[in-house]
C-alpha cells in the first residue's frame, strides 16, 4: 500500500474552518459515544530546558483510522537556524490493516484543531448574547481561536493581551483587517481584558503569569483555557474552579495535566466537582449553559481524537484533489 505524504503548503490548501469545526465536533461526539480508544498523552522533556515532545494517539472506530500526532515545542534556538521552535506531524493508519495511509505536516492541525475545539466550547458554554471577547495570548492559536469563534458567534468587541512588546498592536493590525466591524482594544494587563469579557480564551505559554483570578470574572463569563497542558503550567487561579461549571475535553487528561489538576492539588475542588465533558454536551447527554449567571470553565488539554478527526478530513480531501506525494515503504 502506498502512503500519501502531505507537506505544510499542501495541507494549507485543504483547510476549511467550517469543515474542521464539524470534524472536531463529530470527533468529540464519537469519544463520548464510546467509539474512541485514546491512551494518555506521553510527554518527553529535554532536561534543563523548556523543550518538550508530546505524543497523542487514538483509534476512532467510527472513521476506521488509528492516528498519532507528534508535537514539539520550546526549541528556542531553532530561530537562529531559520526553523520554527517546534515541529508537528500526524500519522494516519488504516484500522483494518494497520498500513500507514498518510503522513502530514501538522502545524495547521495543531493550531486549527485547537481553535475549533475552543470555538465549540465557546458556542456551547458561553451566553447566547455574549459579544465581548478577551484573547489572553495573541499568537497563532490565539488568532485562530478568534477566527473560529467569529464564524459561530456575533463578537462585537475584542480585547487582547500579548506578552511581548508590540504583540497587541500586531494582533489588532492583522485581525482588524479581517473583521473591520469589530472594535479591538489592547490591554495593559490581563485583568483589564478579563473584567470586560463575556468570553475569555486563554492560550499562553502558561509559565509567565499572571494567572486569571476569579474576582476578575463577572457573572455569566465563560473561560476556555488552552495553554495549561502539562504539570507545572498554569493559566487560571484554582479559585476560578470554585463553584463554577467545569467542563473538560477529557476529564482524565485534565486532572493529570490541566488547570483542573492544579485546582484539585490546591484542594479547591475534587474530581466529583467536574460537571462533564464537552462531548456529553454535544450529544445531549448533559446540558450546556443553564442560565445567564453561571460562570463556566472549559479546561482542555487536547485529545488525539481532535488530530485524528481533522487529519482524516484533510486526507480524504487530498485524495479527491490529487494533492500530495505517494511513497512506498515496502
Amino acid at each position: 500500500m502506498k502512503t500519501l505524504l502531505l507537506n505544510n503548503a499542501e495541507v494549507g490548501q485543504l483547510i476549511d474552518l467550517d469543515e474542521i469545526y464539524e470534524a472536531v465536533k463529530e470527533g468529540y461526539a464519537s469519544y463520548n459515544n464510546g467509539l474512541v480508544i485514546q491512551p494518555g498523552i506521553q510527554h518527553l522533556n529535554k532536561p534543563d530546558s523548556h523543550a518538550t515532545f508530546d505524543f497523542k494517539t487514538c483509534l476512532d472506530m467510527g472513521s476506521g483510522f488509528f492516528s498519532m500526532k507528534s508535537s514539539s515545542g520550546g526549541f528556542d534556538d531553532n530561530v537562529k537556524i531559520g526553523q520554527l521552535p517546534g515541529f508537528n506531524l500526524v500519522y494516519l493508519f488504516d484500522a483494518e490493516t494497520s498500513a500507514c495511509s498518510c503522513i502530514m505536516e501538522a502545524n495547521y492541525i495543531r493550531n486549527l484543531r485547537t481553535a475549533a475545539g475552543a470555538a465549540i466550547a465557546n458556542n456551547y458554554l458561553a451566553r447566547k448574547d455574549a459579544s465581548v471577547y478577551f484573547a489572553y495570548g495573541t499568537g497563532r492559536i490565539g488568532k485562530a481561536s478568534l477566527r473560529a469563534t467569529m464564524r459561530i458567534r456575533d463578537i462585537k468587541e475584542v480585547y487582547c493581551f500579548g506578552w511581548l512588546e508590540g504583540d497587541n498592536e500586531a494582533f489588532i493590525a492583522e485581525m482588524s483587517k479581517e473583521y473591520p466591524n469589530v472594535k479591538f482594544y489592547g490591554c495593559e494587563t490581563p485583568e483589564e481584558g478579563a473584567r470586560k469579557a463575556d468570553i475569555i480564551v486563554s492560550v499562553t505559554l502558561a509559565r509567565k503569569g499572571p494567572i486569571i483570578k476569579k474576582e476578575w470574572l463577572k457573572p455569566g463569563t465563560h473561560i476556555t483555557e488552552i495553554g495549561t497542558d502539562a504539570v507545572g503550567k498554569q493559566e487560571l487561579d484554582p479559585n476560578c474552579f470554585d463553584g463554577t461549571k467545569i467542563v473538560n475535553d477529557s476529564i482524565e487528561a485534565a486532572i493529570q495535566f490541566g488547570d483542573t489538576h492544579n485546582a484539585i492539588e490546591a484542594g479547591v475542588i475534587t474530581k466529583d466537582d467536574i460537571y462533564g465533558e464537552i462531548g456529553e454536551i454535544i450529544t445531549g447527554q448533559k446540558a450546556g449553559r443553564e442560565n445567564d449567571e453561571e460562570i463556566t470553565v472549559y479546561d482542555t488539554v487536547g485529545m488525539g481524537i481532535q488530530d485524528l478527526a481533522m487529519g482524516v478530513c484533510i486526507y480524504k480531501k487530498a485524495l479527491k484533489a490529487g494533492l500530495g506525494t505517494e511513497f512506498e515503504f515496502i
